[in-house]
């Protein structure tokens, strides 16, 4: 590993405060529909907030490349565009009532308008990459929208199933770590001309972000078994209660008791704790290590993520891009 330091929260906010600022400004822009609702939707999820942890790192990973086109402004929203389009969507397939503390989305305007407000952003998101007119980025994006819907396909098919760990890091890639992936990679495309074939560090970058993306989901699937509501802004342990079986959840159905295991199915079969409580459920994950075994493979995704960009030039935006992961992996909601 490179002895190169470390960046701060404070000197990756600095060195990105105008970009990401520039992103905010283009989002709200490319939001805007002469069908009011459209506008109203995409406003109201802006408004919600959020890390927008994926058009940084595709202006992090841009400018590391020295990049200066205007292009990774646009860029930067398309990603965010995409990743909004997929939380409507996500809220409306799980029956969400909250988001980051605020009612969903569909819970204020309904199911029928959001799945549709959420198509509009998806094709928005296409029509401002198209207007690059490069290939190489429709390309990355066709791919990543398939390899997100496939795998929320997926996941609807084996909601209340156990399923092992193989599958679970399939599931998360196509769910998260794919869209972390190809924001980095678009930061290596939009800093060279159009051209075939692989750019210079876009696989190092397009590995990093796929690292940082497992670590960041296995990461939030620990918040919210461990994390209070107020922090959260959505119902703790969502995911159990909707059937989903996560990585700490994986590794005590394989290491538990007949008795642990049949607590943590009622739960899955049930959608709720209605005949076991939240708080048996924790006590089985923390008396088999399952919390600190999902942690500690967060980590290692992200000192993988690290040793991803060993070989990039020493810059800045590199030591921003050495933060990101103790960033993603210390983070409490």
């Amino acid at each position: 590993m490179s002895s190169f330091s470390i960046a701060t929260s404070g000197e990756v906010l600095e060195l990105l405060r105008d970009d990401l600022a520039a992103v905010e400004q283009e989002f709200t822009v490319q939001s805007q529909s002469p069908v009011r609702v459209v506008t109203d939707i995409a406003e109201y999820l802006i408004a919600g907030g959020g890390k927008r942890i994926r058009p940084l790192l595709l202006l992090l990973a841009a400018k590391a490349l020295g990049c200066k086109d205007e292009a990774r402004i646009r860029l930067g929203a398309v990603v965010e565009m995409l990743h909004t389009a997929t939380l409507v969507h996500d809220d409306i397939i799980d029956e969400a009532s909250t988001r980051r503390g605020k009612p969903s989305s569909n819970t204020t305007w309904g199911n029928s308008k959001c799945v549709l407000a959420g198509d509009w952003l998806y094709m928005q998101s296409f029509r401002t990459a198209l207007e690059e007119r490069n290939f190489r980025m429709l390309d990355l994006l066709i791919s990543l929208t398939q390899e997100m819907v496939e795998g929320e396909l997926l996941q609807m098919e084996k909601l209340g199933h156990l399923i092992n760990e193989e599958e679970y890091f399939d599931l998360i890639y196509r769910k998260t770590a794919s869209l972390f992936k190809v924001s980095m990679q678009l930061g290596a495309v939009v800093a060279y001309p159009p051209s075939e074939g692989m750019l210079p560090y876009e696989e190092a970058l397009g590995e990093y972000g796929r690292n940082l993306g497992l670590a960041f989901q296995i990461v939030d699937d620990v918040l919210d078994l461990t994390a209070q509501d107020v922090i959260l802004g959505k119902p703790a342990a969502s995911d159990l209660r909707e059937g989903k079986a996560t990585l700490a959840v994986i590794h005590a159905l394989e290491r538990g008791t007949g008795a642990d295991r049949e607590a943590i199915r009622t739960v899955m079969e049930d959608r709720g704790f209605d005949r076991i409580r939240h708080s048996h459920i924790l006590e089985i994950l923390r008396r088999h290590g399952s919390l600190a075994y999902a942690m500690d493979t967060a980590q290692a995704y992200a000192e993988a993520a690290r040793q991803s960009i060993a070989e990039l030039p020493e810059t800045e935006f590199k030591r921003a891009l050495m933060w990101v992961p103790g960033f993603v992996t210390s983070r409490d909601r």
